[in-house]
């Protein structure tokens, strides 16, 4: 008779606690939202080679010994400043050898002149030594060429990079000996997408220069702000991609040519579709979301993302404007699970992401 008490003294206590399992089952919601079509702006940036405005090499023209080198490795030059010597012998000769022969022709003109005002000689014979001393004239200028040659001198202010050739070395024409770069600016060359380089020519005012930011190798920012100033005329059609040009000054001689970075844009979208960063999941380094049909039914899709804000995706392939997406508990749900959902509106889910996250 005891024991018939207790059973029926704990079942009311059992179905109580049944019931309040099943009315907290039923009361939970999973909120969901929308994505949400609207104008931004991100932030991108494209891995970029930086060059010197000027960046040329310095060759020899005349063949001979290289006799002196009066530059140094690093060096930074001044335009007109000394920085090879060809051994010059031959061509000091050579230069000689023709003032002679200009200074003959010139005695021989001058003397046919004066026989042509006496009409001894015809006007043919005057027109041949006139000739003959312009042709020795131009001789001397091309031996005076030949030898300014052999002092070679910086074409413009640059900074000099390492030698190839040493004092004594025999150079033949056009051996190179070094380079100079103007570094007072820098062109920065990067590539853009496609769609990318569509959104920004689209958005940007005409005559209107976009000011972009450099991030250097060591991950700081360039202490000056570049100019994009040129758009080359095609894409590549293996990449998909077309190179800006920007423009940064460079007052302290912080950039070298040849150094990498990142260029830092900001590029406007139209109409980007956005949605939480929260809301969605990665399986074998792709990006999925829970997309909720009209019967409550939770399904599992694929979703692409083309850009990423703070807290946010912008998302170009998977999801259109109408969706309804799984907002929180993606942990706890499973693929064609049916749920009960509350709909959030994407605005105030946005507003308040700053404030949460899951």
């Amino acid at each position: 008779m005891k024991k018939i008490f207790i059973v029926l003294f704990m079942l009311p206590i059992y179905t109580s606690c049944k019931h309040k399992i099943e009315e907290k089952h039923e009361a939970a919601k999973y909120l969901i939202t929308s994505p949400i079509k609207k104008d931004t702006i991100i932030t991108k940036d494209y891995v970029s080679q930086i060059h010197s405005i000027r960046h040329i090499e310095i060759r020899a023209i005349e063949r001979g010994y290289l006799k002196t080198i009066s530059v140094d490795e690093g060096q930074h030059l001044k335009k007109g400043q000394k920085m090879f010597n060809i051994m010059p012998n031959v061509y000091k000769a050579e230069l000689q050898k023709a003032k002679a022969e200009a200074e003959v022709a010139a005695i021989e003109y001058k003397n046919t002149k004066l026989l042509a005002d006496e009409n001894v000689v015809s006007k043919n014979e005057l027109a041949m030594s006139k000739a003959n001393y312009d042709k020795e004239k131009a001789e001397v200028s091309l031996a005076e060429t030949h030898l300014g040659f052999t002092d070679i001198r910086a074409p413009f202010d640059g900074i000099m990079d390492h030698l190839h050739a040493r004092e004594g070395s025999l150079l033949d024409e056009g051996a190179l000996l070094t380079t100079l770069s103007d570094n007072s600016k820098m062109w920065v060359y990067f590539n853009v997408p496609e769609a990318e380089y569509l959104d920004y020519i689209i958005s940007t005012k005409k005559n209107e220069k976009e000011e972009v930011t450099l991030l250097m190798a060591n991950n700081k920012p360039f202490n000056q702000k570049g100019i994009v100033e040129t758009i080359e005329g095609e894409f590549n059609n293996e990449t998909g991609n077309i190179a800006f040009r920007a423009t940064f000054p460079n007052p302290d001689g912080i950039l070298r040519h040849g150094e990498t970075g990142s260029v830092i844009m900001t590029i406007p979208l139209k109409d980007a579709l956005i949605i939480p960063q929260k809301v969605t999941f990665e399986i074998l380094d792709k990006k999925y979301v829970y997309v909720v049909d009209k019967e409550n039914t939770v399904k599992q899709q694929e979703i692409e993302i083309s850009a990423e804000l703070e807290n946010l995706f912008v998302v170009s392939k998977g999801l259109s404007k109408d969706d309804k997406i799984l907002l929180e508990g993606i942990r706890k749900v499973k693929n064609n699970e049916t749920i009960h959902s509350e709909f959030v509106a994407p605005n105030l889910v946005i507003s308040h992401l700053a404030l949460y996250a899951e």
